[in-house]
């Protein structure tokens, strides 16, 4: 069985998630942010930067999520959620699912750095209008390729959703969706409607 190392509203919501889309067995051990759980020896063995998510699959052992996903897929998803090889659909897929972590959530963990997190004498304001403006960009991006798309690969949900659509969740947390981002707002009103979305919100 599977183990996942979570902590709610965190990259690891992208593998539980899945974990529930791929209707895969697994052992959910929720961590605090206290140095007890993510600094312990314990789960410093099994992720050395003291973060989540990590897993343990039989003698696998993983972290960093894009890759989680991506290997989830290979070994557990039976040819669902990911297009073959080859095809040019899976070089949509491959675009948007690394453009989940690459490009869009450096400047929203930026955001949250210099807005909730850093203690307030290390908080930046510059950083700010910065991290606001490279989320604005990624965002209008993805808003238009959005356009006449249920998914990001087009009619299909895949693990690219389940990439992107933590991030595009994390905007609208912080209240950055607005009246010029409709194919976004939909967006992220079909994946919160599913079922496997909602059980992993509530873990």
């Amino acid at each position: 069985m599977i183990t996942l190392y979570h902590s709610p509203r965190t990259r690891s919501l992208r593998v539980l998630w899945l974990l529930e889309e791929l209707g895969v067995p697994y052992e959910l051990k929720t961590l605090t942010f206290a140095a007890s759980d993510l600094k312990s020896d314990a789960y410093l063995r099994i992720n050395p930067l003291g973060k989540v998510p990590a897993i343990q699959d039989g003698d696998v052992q993983m972290f960093e999520s894009g890759a989680i996903v991506e290997y989830l897929i290979e070994r557990h998803g039976n040819g669902r959620l990911a297009p073959p090889l080859g095809t040019p659909e899976r070089a949509a897929y491959l675009q948007w699912l690394h453009f989940a972590e690459a490009t869009a959530m450096p400047p929203i963990s930026d955001l949250a750095q210099h807005t909730m997190f850093k203690p307030e004498a290390e908080r930046l304001a510059a950083m700010v209008p910065d991290a606001l403006a490279r989320i604005q960009a990624w965002m209008q991006t993805l808003e238009a390729a959005l356009a006449g798309r249920d998914f990001a690969c087009g009619t299909v949900f895949t693990g690219a959703d389940v990439m992107l659509g933590y991030s595009v969740l994390l905007t609208k947390w912080f209240q950055l969706i607005a009246a010029q981002h409709p194919n976004l707002a939909a967006y992220v009103e079909r994946l919160e409607a599913r079922p496997a979305l909602q059980q992993a919100l509530s873990a």
